[in-house]
């Protein structure tokens, strides 16, 4: 009996970068907010909130409690920009209200910023292949200055999409995306015959990680992926998986975990999103180990 832990799991550079900016803000003495959760992980976020810090779902709730601060003769605290980062304005609005603005954003996020904002000040129309109501995308459809930011995340979408007469298109992508979903979204776009740009956005550690985990689910009886349910990039890693081994489970806690699943097998594949904490791939792995 074997079991495989994919090298490539739990926390990338720009989560890791986040979650530690949030910690490293706790002994400031001031209140401290995230804008959204700071990462798409419960357990995570919960031992935040436990320690002090205040998710705030949007800006009429940093106004209302920035105008209570200001009747108690506080300042108003600092706000962290979640790795997913926010609309263009919001950075600026915040800091209106009198917070102190820390910016947690990915790099690799903050970069589609810019490309979008060039492209599209250059004339381009920019189409995002991801998710339309994930948080990033929300903030990287923001920075388009030549008119509404299309989004597509299916073959549909693609085939429906139109530019206008002479019109370029820039194609970026949400840094989690299924790679090989892209590639296959974007060249049903260039078949339309348009003057196309293609900027592969998505980040190289998604990459190496759907990679790893289409190998490790190919060989594996059952196949565990792990990470918080709202998670983007853990959602593909389970459809990857999935698509090679059908015994593929979708968990967030080693309390997920059924141990009947285990009975009868040989080879046992866990993955994790990158907004997954390694004592929980390490708990995991210590649990499915005992039962094998």
């Amino acid at each position: 009996m074997n079991v495989i832990l994919a090298e490539h799991a739990g926390f990338c550079f720009g989560v890791k970068r986040a979650v530690d900016t949030v910690y490293g803000e706790l002994a400031g003495g001031t209140d401290i907010y995230t804008y959204g959760p700071i990462i798409h992980n419960e357990e995570v976020v919960a031992d935040l909130e436990a320690q002090g810090v205040s998710v705030i779902s949007g800006m009429d709730e940093l106004a209302a409690r920035a105008a209570s601060a200001k009747t108690a003769g506080r300042v108003p605290g600092k706000v962290i920009i979640r790795a997913h980062g926010v609309e263009r304005g919001v950075c600026e609005a915040i800091e209106a209200l009198g917070y102190e603005i820390i910016d947690a954003t990915c790099p690799f996020v903050l970069k589609i910023h810019r490309l979008v904002e060039r492209y599209s000040r250059e004339g381009c129309r920019i189409v995002i292949v991801g998710n339309a109501e994930h948080p990033e995308v929300r903030g990287i459809r923001s920075w388009s200055y030549s008119g509404e930011a299309a989004v597509i995340n299916s073959r549909e979408a693609a085939e429906a999409f139109t530019a206008g007469a002479g019109e370029k298109v820039c194609i970026v992508s949400q840094t989690t995306f299924n790679y090989n979903k892209f590639q296959e979204l974007v060249e049903i776009i260039k078949k339309k015959g348009y003057d196309i740009i293609v900027l592969n956005t998505i980040c190289n550690a998604t990459e190496e990680r759907q990679t790893e985990a289409k190998a490790i689910a190919g060989e594996a009886d059952v196949m565990i992926v792990i990470g918080g349910k709202n998670s983007s990039n853990t959602q593909k890693l389970f459809e990857i998986c999935r698509n090679e081994c059908k015994n593929t489970y979708y968990i967030q806690t080693v309390k997920d975990l059924d141990p009947a699943v285990f009975r009868s097998v040989d080879n046992v594949g866990i993955t994790a999103g990158a907004s997954t904490p390694n004592k929980i791939i390490e708990e995991v792995q210590k649990n499915v180990r005992n039962e094998l």
